[in-house]
């Protein structure tokens, strides 16, 4: 979806709880997240590297800006929901792109969630301990 206002591209990625919302535009490769820098948000290099993989596949990485709100969930799901989020929006401005996108699996969106804990167990699989005597 196209933002008048500002003409970016919007996309939105989730993963798990995470939701991420991304706004890219042509320009030299700033990446932005949550107002700060990809390196500041992200500290672990994997999840940079995983949230960046779309680009990386799609040989885009300096050429678009990239605003990104995210919340939710842990690192590694935003990480993901970034990733999903920046590939919707690749597919948007280049629809060319979705071959390449779709045969490594980034324009899939992770179906499992977090299993709901039960009444009279200690999770949502674990018992609490039987005590025979």
């Amino acid at each position: 979806m196209l933002d008048k206002k500002t003409g970016e591209i919007l996309a939105i990625g989730r993963r798990k709880t995470a939701s991420a919302r991304v706004r890219i535009k042509a320009g030299n490769g700033k990446i932005t997240i949550n107002h700060r820098t990809l390196e500041d948000y992200f500290r672990v290099e994997e999840h940079r590297t995983v949230a960046l993989q779309a680009f990386a596949e799609t040989q885009n990485t300096d050429k678009y800006d990239v605003r990104v709100n995210v919340i939710g969930g842990g690192s590694s799901g935003q990480a993901v929901a970034v990733r999903l989020g920046i590939a919707r929006a690749l597919l948007q401005v280049d629809a060319t792109l979705r071959p390449v996108l779709k045969a490594d699996g980034f324009l899939t969106r992770d179906p499992r969630e977090r299993e709901r804990k039960k009444y009279g167990q200690r999770g949502a699989r674990k018992r609490f301990q039987y005590s025979k005597r």
